[in-house]
């Protein structure tokens, strides 16, 4: 009869499951390790254990790690030219060469030595990214289940699936000339706003993207950092064009963990209006020429408006010299407190604050994703890979931002600046960007879309 206990063990309540282990294995840069650590921190917050598989390359900060987390280092045999290189391409490639090498015997055996482990739980699952592509076979050997995470967008990740149609009908390579062609099978995109490198093997780059979508399908599941009310479309799509048994999408990842860095920074914007203050930061990758550097300085010393301008030692190319570097004049220029640079900022408490009304950004997505999740309306300046995309997206489907194209000049900057800071257009794009911000917080409710996606991962996780 139903509701009544079992007197098999004398009507007591059921014993809760066993306590479970998931392993993460993110691919070592800063836009794919944080998604992952904080897909780790929502599984973590529902009991279960969790261990970090990282690479010698990029290897988390001893002093930034999740205490209760447990972490492992994995051989990647990446030579230190190559690493030095900066080609994305050529990174991922000499990793995959060597963890695939003698059947990924390395990999294998630091799964193994992992799984042994008796003072950790046992082991249900591993979610990697799909660009480590020794992980899948190494697991079906040792006997580990895999899912998937793409820290991209789905929109994203659907392009890439269909990068071999791409080229096969003449969108890729991109020619000078059709740019601004529509690609009519993946609206709203342009041939500009494909992921395309003019610098990386592309032959190699084709299969990379070939073996990624492969590890996706033959996985038990596909694990995207976005949320259904922001990109239902595309998850649509790829749920009906790619056979994955189980497609989740319970983003935005950082909403969903409580690690966080404060900074004195935030004591500089509690001083300032609500909405006034324009946050630059161009990611922990993009960089620009010196000429480019001083054309963004008297941009923003002449828009008027105040800024807070992050600047890595390493943004200017061939520089270290970071905020020493800025031009004669400059600190003058803003000298009544309107601006301040700085080398580092937590960006998403500094996208939270009632300060912050706009957001110059290079559009990476968890940057557009961190500005979406707190309403905050963009300038987008986007480099390379999935920048574009993200960019076309965010002005034209969502209407959350305006692209800053062509060459940076300090009256076309001082002219984005003051459109979104002060302008009608810059207005509305804020207004929408509100409502997108309402849709996250209903996505994390309980019930709601992106909390009900982590439960599925856990009671998955759970059943093996």
């Amino acid at each position: 009869m139903a509701g009544v206990a079992s007197s098999s063990n004398g009507g007591a309540p059921p014993p809760p499951p066993r306590r479970r282990r998931v392993l993460l294995f993110p691919l070592p840069f800063q836009g794919h390790i944080n998604p992952m650590l904080h897909l780790g921190d929502a599984l973590h917050a529902r009991g279960l254990a969790v261990t970090v598989l990282h690479t010698r390359l990029n290897a988390p900060d001893p002093a930034l790690r999740r205490p209760e987390f447990r972490f492992v280092p994995v051989p990647d045999g990446v030579p230190r030219d190559v690493a030095a290189s900066g080609d994305v391409i050529a990174i991922i490639g000499a990793m995959n060469a060597a963890m695939e090498a003698e059947g990924a015997a390395a990999l294998r055996a630091v799964l193994l030595a992992v799984l042994a482990d008796e003072a950790q739980p046992p082991a249900a699952c591993i979610v990697f990214d799909a660009n480590l592509l020794a992980v899948p076979a190494a697991a079906a050997v040792v006997g580990l289940r895999t899912l998937v995470l793409r820290t991209a967008s789905a929109a994203c990740f659907r392009c890439l699936a269909a990068y071999p149609m791409l080229h096969q009908r003449g969108y890729l390579p991109p020619q000078e000339s059709k740019l601004y062609m529509p690609v009519e099978e993946l609206p709203p995109l342009r041939v500009k706003d494909l992921f395309y490198s003019s610098l990386s093997n592309h032959d190699k780059m084709r299969g990379l993207l070939a073996r990624g979508i492969e590890a996706v399908k033959s996985s038990s599941g596909l694990v995207i950092n976005t949320f259904d009310a922001l990109e239902a479309a595309e998850l649509e799509r790829i749920s009906a064009e790619l056979n994955v048994p189980m497609l989740l999408a319970p983003g935005p990842l950082h909403k969903l963990s409580k690690n966080s860095r404060s900074s004195t920074i935030i004591a500089w914007l509690d001083k300032m209006p609500s909405r006034s203050v324009l946050y630059v930061s161009f990611g922990s990758l993009a960089s620009m020429d010196a000429g480019e550097f001083l054309e963004v300085a008297w941009g923003l010393a002449n828009s008027g408006h105040r800024f807070l301008w992050v600047v890595r030692p390493d943004s200017v190319r061939g520089s270290s010299d970071g905020p020493a570097g800025l031009p004669d004049g400059f600190e003058a220029a803003v000298d009544d407190g309107r601006g301040k640079v700085i080398r580092w900022a937590p960006q998403q408490e500094v996208l939270a604050h009632r300060a912050v009304g706009g957001f110059w950004t290079h559009c990476g997505w968890n940057s557009t994703l961190e500005s979406i999740g707190e309403g905050v309306p963009m300038i987008c300046r986007p480099q390379f890979a999935d920048q574009m995309m993200n960019t076309r997206y965010v002005v034209k489907v969502w209407g959350v931002g305006l692209e800053l194209e062509g060459e940076l000049e300090r009256g076309r900057i001082e002219r984005a600046v003051r459109k979104l800071m002060e302008g009608r257009e810059g207005e509305e794009m804020r207004e929408r960007a509100v409502e997108l911000k309402e849709k996250v917080a209903d996505c994390l409710k309980i019930g709601g879309s992106s909390q009900i996606a982590i439960d599925k991962l856990v009671n998955y996780i759970h059943s093996a």
